[in-house]
């Protein structure tokens, strides 16, 4: 910029300056303000005492559980450590159910909330009875009856799941008929 553009400038935005004194006792009351804030910054705040010891209790109780769980795990076998074969077999039988139960809750509603929560508990009560075919079957030694219970008890949750399923499309039709019928009359 050349030295007239500046004047230029500079005239224009003259009564734009601030120009006024500060006070007197300005530079003690921005000398205090600055003390104040280096204290804010400069005190440490206080530690917790007990903040190191209860990192090392989680870490501990963390390391247990870890290893009882482990440990329990190596203790029971399912039907997929058997063999291959049976690995196969429960691979099946489990994205069976898995898509039977993801039917059931699609078609649950207020209507079928009695049948829906009968073939959960029944469901329930064969996933604990094959928690105790998983221990019988690691103390057998993979004994055929137990393999063959393990499998007759997956056959009986896609059993309930599917009469369930049937269950509730008779009451839907049922229910259909019904508004049916009482439209017609």
């Amino acid at each position: 910029m050349n030295k007239d553009t500046l004047d230029q400038l500079f005239d224009h935005l003259q009564h734009e300056f601030d120009v006024e004194e500060p006070t007197l006792d300005h530079d003690k009351r921005f000398l205090k303000k600055l003390n104040h804030q280096e204290l804010a910054y400069t005190t440490k705040p206080k530690r917790n005492i007990w903040m190191p010891f209860i990192g090392i209790a989680a870490s501990l109780a963390l390391l247990v559980s870890v290893f009882v769980g482990s440990q329990e795990q190596s203790n029971t076998h399912d039907l997929a450590s058997v063999s291959p074969e049976m690995a196969e077999t429960q691979n099946f039988f489990d994205t069976t159910i898995a898509s039977e139960l993801i039917k059931l809750e699609k078609e649950s509603n207020p209507e079928t909330k009695l049948l829906v929560a009968d073939a959960m508990m029944q469901i329930q009560r064969l996933e604990k009875e094959y928690s105790a075919l998983k221990v019988d079957l690691s103390e057998s030694g993979n004994d055929k009856r137990v393999i063959y219970a393990m499998i007759s008890n997956f056959q009986n949750r896609i059993d309930i799941l599917q009469n369930t399923l049937k269950q509730i499309e008779n009451v839907k039709q049922l229910k259909n008929n019904h508004n049916e019928n009482s439209t017609t009359i």
